[in-house]
């Protein structure tokens, strides 16, 4: 039902049950927020949103409050204004100033906020005490003096990851974000997904940083740097520096690669195509017994599984990420092969993820895979650090097969992507005939879970992927509950998965997302090589460094002993 409010002077239909805010945003009428997140229920907590509404005393918040007929709201009247200057003055009393060497220094709302309501001077004082930062955790920093308090990044890790790492502790004017006795975040339920420093409005939380270490290696004489880059690289950055996603970006990225230090660059999708290869020999070997079978090459998922949910540990795909299988094998095989050391190798990856970060910290026989983990974020400083301009950049042609892959292998950065590619060999290695259509429509687009029912050689198979680890928590309760339809289970912890990972950029909306999308779809439709399994170079491993999928040597270099281990 329609009804006819007044904002500014102006009559606007809204619907009922509609809040203040929704219909301002639908006019376009901009007003400030903090604590809000569109896709939760509000709170109404952080007040910077509040307008006036003639006859009321007091100013209500736009988020929460839903409109109604007689309502003639003003949003940016004198007393409105005064009152949210009020609010960002409040909160620098208890603000660090350390803007010129912050991290978010010129992405923080804080700072936004200040310059819009043009706060000019510090009006209110505090003692301000610095707090100790948690570096606990190997992916993530947090600086509780930072906080602003606004509550997202709890409600993002309950309600979207659904592992309540941060809570609100204390009361009343003693109340601040913190973790499980407050000992850190690396020794509570923390998965490492990053979803709280997409939702932080501040530099509370962000990545661990590693260019020290990259820069200090590419200065290294003695090393010899090498990057691989996860498939939602290319698109990525052609967003933050405003080029055109097409199929040149991709070697436009390798020149710009070039130009950083690393000697090679290689594409993470050809350990993906290797991945399919396993997964797909490892689900024929257990089908129709042993399932489902759930990928694992989010780590973050894998980390849920470890902590919480161990039973299905028998479950998880035993095979490596590919961030880890492409680290093997640029270490043991493509390098050496060129006769340089492996103990010379300095392997750098450049992922959508802050969870690879904790992933490269483990061991094997005593030796990284990866040495050191960037986001795409810190990808982007590293090219603005040094002056490379990528809009006059020349393509850069792969140098080597090893930078071949199928285009099944590049879909691995959305959700539904991996299991579609994976769908693609699993038919072939059964029946011997390619799948067509190649396209699994029913794992496409930005949906949080997605499932298909096939046949295979007259026997169905039903597979699921889900992104936002709060939707595969109800989905291991529906299989906990007896559902045993289910034959293989895709899961990325990040919604809409690596597409909108804890490393991209911050303030990224659906818009992004949908181009980001789209830039992977359109590979998919341009490559010829649409499938894992007609990779050429996967040839040369399996003939002079693997063997065929799923044998005991692939066993020993791609995949883990998950009795030790769930999240290496």
């Amino acid at each position: 039902m329609l009804l006819s409010i007044e904002i500014n002077g102006q009559q606007v239909s809204a619907k009922r049950g509609e809040t203040i805010l929704a219909v301002l945003n639908r006019i376009g009428v901009k007003v400030p927020t903090l604590c809000y997140l569109g896709s939760l229920s509000p709170t109404g907590s952080c007040r910077m949103c509040v307008v006036e509404i003639e006859g009321l005393s007091h100013l209500v918040p736009a988020c929460s409050h839903q409109v109604e007929e007689w309502m003639q709201i003003h949003t940016h009247s004198p007393r409105v204004l005064k009152a949210r200057k009020a609010i960002v003055e409040l909160l620098l009393a208890n603000h660090p100033d350390d803007c010129l060497y912050c991290d978010r220094n010129g992405t923080c709302e804080l700072q936004d906020l200040s310059e819009e309501l043009q706060v000019r001077e510090r009006r209110y004082t505090n003692s301000y005490k610095p707090i100790q930062v948690d570096k606990a955790c190997p992916s993530i920093q947090r600086d509780p003096g930072k906080c602003v308090l606004c509550g997202r990044c709890n409600r993002v890790c309950t309600e979207i990851i659904g592992v309540s790492a941060i809570d609100s502790v204390g009361r009343g004017s003693s109340t601040r974000i913190g973790t499980s006795y407050n000992r850190g975040l690396n020794f509570n339920a923390c998965v490492r997904c990053g979803q709280c420093i997409m939702v932080c409005p501040t530099a509370a939380l962000t990545e661990r940083t590693s260019l020290p270490q990259v820069l200090e290696a590419m200065a290294n004489p003695d090393l010899y740097p090498v990057v691989q880059f996860s498939p939602t690289v290319p698109s990525a950055i052609a967003e933050e520096f405003g080029l055109k996603s097409n199929k040149d970006i991709m070697n436009i990225l390798r020149s710009a690669l070039k130009k950083t230090g690393f000697r090679q660059s290689f594409d993470v999708s050809l350990a993906s195509d290797l991945t399919i290869m396993e997964e797909a020999a490892i689900f024929l070997e257990r089908w129709p017994g042993k399932t489902p079978l759930f990928t694992s090459c989010c780590p973050a998922w894998a980390r849920y599984i470890e902590v919480f949910r161990p039973e299905f540990a028998g479950n998880l795909s035993p095979v490596r990420s590919p961030q880890q299988i492409m680290g093997t094998l640029i270490k043991e095989y493509i390098t050496s092969s060129a006769g340089i050391k492996a103990g010379k190798v300095f392997v750098v990856s450049i992922m959508p993820c802050t969870s690879k970060k904790a992933e490269a910290e483990f061991e094997k026989n005593g030796t990284r895979a990866v040495d050191a983990v960037i986001t795409i974020r810190e990808l982007v400083r590293l090219i603005r650090l040094l002056g490379i301009d990528l809009a006059s950049l020349e393509p850069e042609p792969a140098e080597n097969a090893f930078s071949i892959s199928s285009s099944a292998g590049r879909l691995f950065g959305i959700s539904g992507g991996h299991l579609e590619g994976l769908m693609r060999s699993i038919h072939f290695m059964s029946t011997g005939q390619e799948l067509n259509p190649v396209r699994i429509n029913d794992l496409r687009g930005l949906k949080p879970r997605k499932e298909t029912r096939m046949r295979i050689n007259k026997l169905p198979v039903n597979v699921v992927a889900v992104n936002g680890l709060a939707n595969a928590i109800a989905l291991l309760d529906e299989i906990a509950n007896g559902r045993d339809d289910i034959h293989i289970v895709e899961v990325m912890a990040c919604p809409n998965g690596c597409i909108n990972g804890g490393g991209q950029k911050i303030g990224s909306d659906e818009k992004n997302l949908k181009a980001r999308m789209k830039a992977l779809y359109d590979v998919d439709e341009e490559e010829m090589v649409k499938v894992a399994h007609k990779n050429p170079t996967l040839n040369e491993l399996f003939d002079k460094f693997l063997s065929k999928p799923n044998s005991k040597r692939n066993q020993e270099v791609l995949q883990k002993d998950l009795s030790k281990t769930i999240s290496e």
